[in-house]
Order: structure tokens, then C-alpha cells, then sequence
């Protein structure tokens, strides 16, 4: 869980993309379910049938709004995914409790940046160091409220200094395709990057020159730093 360098998409629709991503050398699966402003990519049943026969070689992350140890496990436990993504509004006590209950589930802890932000996520990143396994850096779209898949990056400034301040490892997210992922790794030096949007049609499927072009263009910058 450690490595640097780590490639996540999120966003699967079906069982043809999930294997689209794994053969092109994506790390992380992601798998978004009850959340605040989107629509499910599909069923959780769906979802399931996938993770089962993924390769030990990936991760399925569960994206997530919910804010309770109990809804989380559980869901975790149906869909058989090894990590967590928490996107919503959280607390530590929900990291001390899903860390005691289940040590071996990965934690990522989201930071959403926003205008004005930096206090608030500095001590977010503080609260949560003992509990999570990484963060991730997303951007808050103030026109529709959404604080992830929103297509629109951020100041990655703000992200840079996160990555220095972080005693975990911090990826990076929000608006990232094959035309800037290389820019972005290079000016914040993050563990891993994270697209959705940054990588599908006009339709919303996983568009493979584009995945193809963005694992390249993050590999190379990942091989620079």
C-alpha cells in the first residue's frame, strides 16, 4: 500500500472498462456508491461480479458519502472492496472506528480544496494522520456543490503543500487528463493520481486512447521526479 506512483480511475460502468483499466496498467479502481451528487455507474450486484475477478495486482476503492462505521463495512463487505475513499463530511472518530474494527482496510481520506481553504484542510490533514493510509487532494465546484468527478482541477499549489506538510502519502485529483497529469505530478509531486471525467467520451465511457495517453504521460512523470 505504500507505493508511489499509483494510478486511479474511477467511474466503472461495466465489466468491458474494468478490464480496459487493468490492462492498461491501472492501480486503483474506483467505485463510487450512495453518494451526493451523482449517479451510481451501476449496481452494486454489478459492481461485486467485477471486484471478484480482479487480479490481486488491483485495488477496488469504494468512494463513498457515508459517514457511518457500520454503513461502510457493510458495503464494503458486499461488494468485496479492500479499500475506502471517504468523500463526505466525516469525522476522526469515524477513522479511529473503522481502523479498530477492520485494521486491514485501506483508509483514504479525501481533502477537498476549496477558496480560503488551507487552515481548514491543514487541520483535516492533522485529525485524520493516525487514521488514514493516504489522502487525496479533490476540487469543490461552487456552481453545482459536488466536491469530486467534477471535471475542474484546482489550485495545486494548495496540493503541494499538502504533499510537503503530509506524514501520509497524498494523491492528487480533480479535472486531471492526459493533457496536464504530466504538469500536475511534476509541480505537486504527489504518490498517485486519480481520474474520472479526465478520461472518458462524450457519453461517459472509458475512452481507451485517452486511458492510454494518461498512464503514459503519468508513468513518464512519475519516472521524472
Amino acid at each position: 500500500m505504500s507505493k508511489n506512483g499509483l494510478i486511479q480511475i474511477a467511474g466503472i460502468r461495466d465489466a468491458e472498462e474494468a478490464r480496459l483499466l487493468v490492462e492498461g496498467g491501472v492501480d486503483w479502481l474506483g467505485f463510487p456508491f450512495r453518494l451526493d451528487f451523482h449517479r451510481e455507474d451501476l449496481s452494486e450486484t454489478q459492481a461485486r461480479d467485477i471486484i471478484s475477478v480482479l487480479p490481486n495486482t488491483v485495488l477496488p476503492v469504494l468512494i463513498t458519502y457515508l459517514n457511518d462505521a457500520d454503513s461502510i463495512l457493510d458495503l464494503c463487505g458486499c461488494l468485496g472492496t479492500r479499500a475506502v475513499q471517504l468523500h463526505g463530511k466525516v469525522v476522526p472518530e469515524l477513522g479511529e472506528a473503522l481502523r479498530r474494527r477492520s485494521p486491514r482496510l485501506a483508509l483514504i481520506k479525501s481533502l477537498v480544496v476549496r477558496e480560503n481553504a488551507w487552515e481548514r484542510l491543514e487541520k483535516e490533514l492533522q485529525d485524520w494522520a493516525s487514521w488514514a493510509d493516504y489522502f487525496l487532494t479533490d476540487t469543490f465546484d461552487a456552481e453545482s456543490g459536488a466536491s469530486g468527478a467534477t471535471g475542474k482541477t484546482h489550485d495545486w499549489e494548495i496540493s503541494r503543500r499538502l504533499v510537503e506538510i503530509s506524514p501520509k502519502p497524498l494523491m492528487l485529483a480533480g479535472g486531471l487528463n492526459p493533457d496536464n497529469v504530466g504538469e500536475a505530478i511534476r509541480k505537486v509531486r504527489p504518490a498517485g493520481v486519480d481520474s474520472h471525467t479526465g478520461v472518458e467520451d462524450s457519453q461517459g465511457a472509458k475512452d481507451p486512447e485517452l486511458l492510454r495517453a494518461f498512464v503514459a504521460e503519468a508513468r513518464l512523470a512519475f519516472a521524472q521526479l
